[in-house]
Parts: structure tokens; sequence; C-alpha cells
């Protein structure tokens, strides 16, 4: 058997192999264990049962009585293991008249938002600096493309409320706000990268629980 002919077979075996290996049903996480880049390792099979792709958290409100006046309820792997490995999330997404979800990023997924009840104003802005804003109410939907700064606020005159899609199970988040203005990084650094008075950073990192 010719090199050549050897490694076509040992190709089509692995290839095969791994395709086969990859074919599974679902992959519910186990949260005894550490989460890995790829997601949560999988339960055994024998110990899956029907609660594991069931979630009732988004049934009640969050708790909107907090400086944003606004409150997320997650169904991600952590609290929804059913869909570790699924590339899909969700969350339930309440604004207090007056509310605001700040300017923030997903690094990890795209999200998708529907308006169950109330008025949202959403929006996001491109790497070119564009900025994509719409006033949005019961029914309508908008798309948050991964990585990009958006926000939402209640534009409305009574509560709001909204539920989220996500394409990644744990899509992360990073809040600009509280990236800048709730932690350690000296003052004037701060001033240095946002062209801040000194002043209002301290003020802002009073408010948000900073330091320096």
């Amino acid at each position: 058997m010719s090199i050549q002919i050897l490694f076509s077979f040992l190709f089509l075996l692995v290839a095969s192999y791994s395709s086969y290996a990859s074919v599974q049903d679902f992959c519910v996480a186990d949260l005894s264990l550490s989460d890995t880049p790829s997601g949560f390792p999988c339960k055994d099979v024998k110990k899956v049962s029907v609660s594991d792709f069931v979630y009732s958290g988004l049934a009640a409100a969050g708790n909107t009585s907090n400086l944003i006046k606004a409150a997320v309820t997650p169904a991600f792997t952590a609290q929804f293991p059913g869909v570790n490995g699924l590339g899909i999330s969700t969350a339930r997404l309440d604004l207090a008249v007056g509310g605001v979800i700040p300017m923030h990023t997903h690094p990890g997924g795209s999200e998708l938002l529907v308006v169950i009840q109330g008025t949202i104003c959403a929006g996001f802005i491109s790497t070119a600096n564009t900025v994509y804003f719409k006033t949005l109410n019961k029914g309508d939907i908008m798309l948050f493309p991964q990585g990009l700064l958006h926000f939402q606020i209640n534009s409305g005159k009574g509560p709001a409320l909204a539920i989220v899609s996500f394409s990644s199970p744990v899509p992360g988040l990073q809040i600009t706000d509280f990236a800048l203005f709730a932690n350690d990084l000296p003052t004037e650094i701060v001033a240095a990268t946002t062209f801040l008075d000194p002043a209002t950073i301290k003020k802002l990192k009073g408010v948000l629980g900073g330091t320096n």
C-alpha cells in the first residue's frame, strides 16, 4: 500500500469516527464541574431529566428597585443547563418607568429583543460609529450584533417588559459605565483615556462603587 493511499485511508477513518463521535442529541451541563471555553462537560445521560430542558425563572418580574431601575433575569447555562452547547439562551428584561440598561456589550453572542409590554427606545453603535436606534412598541423585534455597544431605555409612561434571546448559552456582559467607574483604576488614567474631568470621574466612581 502506497504512503498516499495509507494517508487517505487514515484520513477517512478519522473523519468517519469524528463525525460519529460528534453526533449527539444534547449536552446538558454538569454544573458540578468547571466551565471550559467550549462549555460545561456533559452530564451523564442517565442523570438527565426533563427538568434540564424546562426553566420557569422568567415567569416572575425582576427587582427594578435599583440605580438603573431595571432587572435582567437570565436563562443561561448556569440557570438552564439544557442550553449548554446549543448556541442559544434567553433572558427577561424588566424596565420600570425611567429604567435603563446602560451601554454594554455581549462579547459572546448576538442579541434579539422582543418587546412584550410598554415602549422601549433601543439602539446600537457600529464599529464605524454609526448609530442605529428606534422606539419599539409591543411586538417589535430588534437585533443587536455580537460585540457592539447597545442600550435599552424605557421611553413610555408605564413598566416595560422584553424577552431577549442570544446566539450563545453564555453571551457574556460588560457594561461600559461599570467597566470605567466601578473599579480601582486611578482617576488620572480614566481622565486621560476618556477626556472627562477628574471631579466627574470621582463622582461617578462614588456612585458606582469605584475607588482611586
